[in-house]
């Protein structure tokens, strides 16, 4: 995959990875969304759990930037409000007593929401995103925003992945000096630094999957539609899709189950079996397709995909390797126009409708903006912005293109490979490892990935962390059809319990 196709998508080494799960040094008492919850049910105080989570982030992310704004007096308001309520009611929240982080391009009523821009540091909306009222709804803490690239990595072709005007560099919560990805970089940074157990995303075409999987941690990228894109600063409508980062397969199932927004009768179905979901004791019966491009590119990330393939038999899976995935020659091409054409309709849209005087702004000011800002452009350009701006294609051709694209991925794609070889899900290696930070040359995205096909046709895309290379994580990447996110979900899950 080229640069251009990936990046959309999206001090010392340190001797062993570091998990959220040592940050008290043993992994074994890693406070997970469950646990963290049940604690609370049985009489812990959500301020307790707040000033634990805050005094976390004051004490490391000097160093790793992954937290924009966090706290202040609402945060403590509705962890009071928490700390009133009865040990029936507690209980019957799902994620009650939860604590979250939030990427700063999903509205909360608390805080500007920037996506990362200087242009949108005052943009406070006093309004929360739909999934946002859902969490609160279900007992969650939100704690503060999240880091980003800036405008979910789509200003340049020659962007630095985490690097915002707002929040400046996110970094790997493993090392310092490498990539965490993007977009959503601080909500992977801050799960895999133990900020918090669960934190929120957004994907267009591998901006959950990438840092997920390159800071060891679930990113869970849910089929198209499901989770509501109101309150969410767009990227492309076709393909956004919000969706949670977590230190566990169930974590970032339950919230996934909380979150949905859609009434269809799919998305139904979806949200009863997340919630009920449990962790599988194996896999037999199970059919899984390798999809063969994402080996063959280096050997160390072919040897701990294969000790995960190991994982997969033993639990009783049946395995098909050597899937090829062909779609024809300018799906990136087309799928770029896509992501030009929806990006300037729908930001143009979305801040024609804001509820304060940055409501004239469009893309062709916030360009002029940037240009006048040497912060803003002080690393990179602003080339997709501008591309943006002038691409010349009608509506009658982005719909041609959008169309073709959808096809290839979906039904002559993941859709026919699943039918033709009466397969549950895909599997391949998520992507990475991470690469050195680089301010001069920008992104080098470290072999072939799984995002873009499941991005461009709506499918689910699940990464579980299988391994690392030298310290650096790998993720194992599962795809399955549309509206199968609890079926691929469970399979994460047992993957994930029995490989640790």
């Amino acid at each position: 995959m080229t640069k251009l196709t990936t990046f959309i998508f999206a001090s010392i080494l340190l001797s062993a990875p570091l998990h959220a799960s040592d940050s008290d040094g043993n992994r074994d008492q890693v406070m997970t969304q469950e646990t963290t919850r049940q604690a609370f049910v049985n009489g812990d105080s959500a301020v307790a759990i707040v000033e634990k989570a805050l005094n976390k982030i004051d004490a490391t992310d000097a160093t790793y930037r992954a937290v924009i704004i966090k706290g202040g007096p609402a945060v403590f308001r509705a962890a009071a409000a928490l700390d009133a309520l009865t040990e029936k009611e507690r209980a019957a929240l799902p994620l009650a007593g939860v604590p979250l982080l939030i990427k700063d391009n999903v509205e909360t009523k608390e805080w500007a929401t920037t996506a990362g821009s200087l242009a949108l540091a005052e943009n406070k909306t006093g309004r929360d995103a739909d999934l946002i009222a859902r969490l609160r709804e279900a007992g969650a803490i939100i704690l503060g925003k999240a880091n980003l690239s800036e405008w979910a990595n789509f200003r340049s072709e020659n962007s630095i992945s985490g690097w915002s005007g707002v929040g400046g560099q996110a970094r790997n919560a493993h090392d310092p000096t490498r990539s965490p990805c993007g977009s959503s970089a601080g909500s992977a940074a801050a799960v895999a630094l133990g900020y918090v157990p669960v934190a929120i995303g957004s994907e267009t075409d591998g901006s959950i999957i990438c840092p997920a999987a390159l800071n060891g941690v679930v990113g869970f990228k849910p089929t198209h539609g499901l989770v509501l894109g109101d309150g969410i600063v767009p990227l492309a409508s076709s393909q956004d899709t919000a969706g949670p980062i977590a230190n566990s397969v169930m974590g970032a199932t339950n919230v996934l189950a909380v979150i949905i927004g859609s009434s269809s009768a799919e998305a139904e179905t979806v949200r009863n079996k997340l919630a009920r979901l449990s962790t599988p004791e194996n896999l037999n019966g199970i059919r899984l397709g390798i999809v063969a491009r994402t080996q063959n590119f280096d050997a160390r990330r072919d040897k701990v995909f294969d000790l995960a393939l190991n994982t997969l038999k033993t639990l009783g899976a049946d395995i098909t390797p050597g899937l090829a995935m062909e779609t024809y020659a300018e799906f990136a091409a087309d799928e770029y126009d896509v992501l030009l054409y929806e990006f300037k309709r729908d930001l143009n849209a979305y801040l024609a409708d804001l509820p304060n005087g940055l409501n004239t702004m469009t893309l062709e000011t916030l360009i002029a903006f940037n240009a006048s800002n040497e912060h803003e452009l002080s690393l990179f350009d602003q080339s997709i912005f501008i591309k943006a701006q002038e691409l010349a294609i009608t509506e009658s051709e982005y719909l041609e293109k959008r169309a073709k694209n959808v096809r290839a991925a979906g039904i002559d794609g993941i859709d026919a490979m699943l039918a033709k070889h009466n397969l549950d899900a895909l599997i391949g290696i998520s992507n990475g490892p991470a690469w050195t930070i680089d301010d001069i040359n920008g992104d080098a995205f470290h072999g072939p990935s799984m995002s873009s096909l499941p991005a461009v046709g709506g499918h689910p895309h699940i990464t579980v962390p299988m391994g690392d290379i030298r310290g650096m994580p790998i993720g194992l990447s599962i795809v399955g059809k549309r509206f199968s996110d609890a079926d691929i979900a469970a399979i994460a899950a047992a993957f994930e319990q029995a490989h640790l």
